[in-house]
């Protein structure tokens, strides 16, 4: 047994145990079944309204395991260090919260698989009402949407690169590079792991279009950003050229021009 799934074992313990509260969801690759031995484990947890603000992560945390560490991160969920560098994810809300489920994107796993705890019923019919699918862009104006986006942080990251701020127009390259990334996947007809677009790119799409899209990538030097945005231009105008035929869209051609005088 992995040293993870002893943990969502002992979460669901320590869930049941807990009075305080109302319902509690796993989510991420365990709940879909497509986890492995570097995945975290990842939980909502919602209790009544009078325990809001009052349940110590740390404290609540340290039941599941011992930890090295805890850590609020930048999306408000407070992140368990377990011992052999596991990731625990937990999100502390109340039953209040429970509605705003509805308004998820989609849900990643079965909800059989999600529901840890469900006390007054609430939880199942929030995660039952969402589609068991990411959003991915279906129709030929969330595609150019997407493009365009592409576009709007290429251009960024090409002119702050010009002004000299290079780990600026690096840190846009991310930005870039996952856009690429969503195109490519479409471009591909694999949107499996649409959020997180990276994820499994290596055996989802073919081994040219993966070195293709490394070569996007560069370390923080000008010459390397330079060319990394070059690159990441060829391929990102022929997967948004491929992608407008195949809606029946236009393109920029102003824009396309204007973008290829400057890299």
């Amino acid at each position: 047994m992995r040293i993870q799934q002893r943990l969502i074992h002992q979460v669901r313990e320590v869930c049941r145990a807990d009075e305080r509260l109302d319902a509690a969801l796993m989510y991420g690759s365990f709940a879909s079944g497509g986890a492995d031995a570097h995945s975290d484990v990842e939980f909502w947890l919602f209790f009544l309204p009078q325990w809001q603000g009052q349940v110590e992560p740390r404290q609540w945390c340290g039941q599941v395991a011992p930890l090295t560490h805890l850590v609020r991160n930048e999306f408000g969920a407070d992140v368990a260090f377990f011992t052999g560098l596991v990731r625990g994810e937990f999100h502390f809300a109340s039953t209040d919260d429970i509605p705003t489920v509805r308004a998820w994107p989609a849900r990643s796993a079965a909800v059989d698989q999600m529901i840890v705890l469900d006390r007054s019923g609430a939880l199942r019919p929030a995660l039952e009402s969402l589609t068991d699918r990411s959003a991915v862009p279906r129709t030929g104006e969330d595609v150019e949407a997407l493009c365009g986006r592409f576009a709007n942080w290429l251009v960024l990251a090409h002119h702050v690169a010009a002004r000299g701020e290079i780990l600026r127009a690096w840190d846009a390259l991310g930005h870039v590079h996952r856009h690429l990334l969503w195109m490519a996947r479409l471009a591909e007809d694999s949107t499996a792991h649409w959020m997180t677009p990276s994820r499994r790119i290596e055996a989802e799409l073919p081994a040219g279009v993966v070195g293709q899209l490394r070569h996007c990538t560069a370390a923080a030097e000008p010459a390397e950003v330079r060319d990394a945005l070059r690159t990441a231009w060829r391929h990102g105008r022929r997967y948004w050229t491929q992608l407008a035929q195949r809606h029946g869209r236009a393109v920029p051609d102003n824009l396309f021009a204007e973008i290829d005088n400057a890299l």
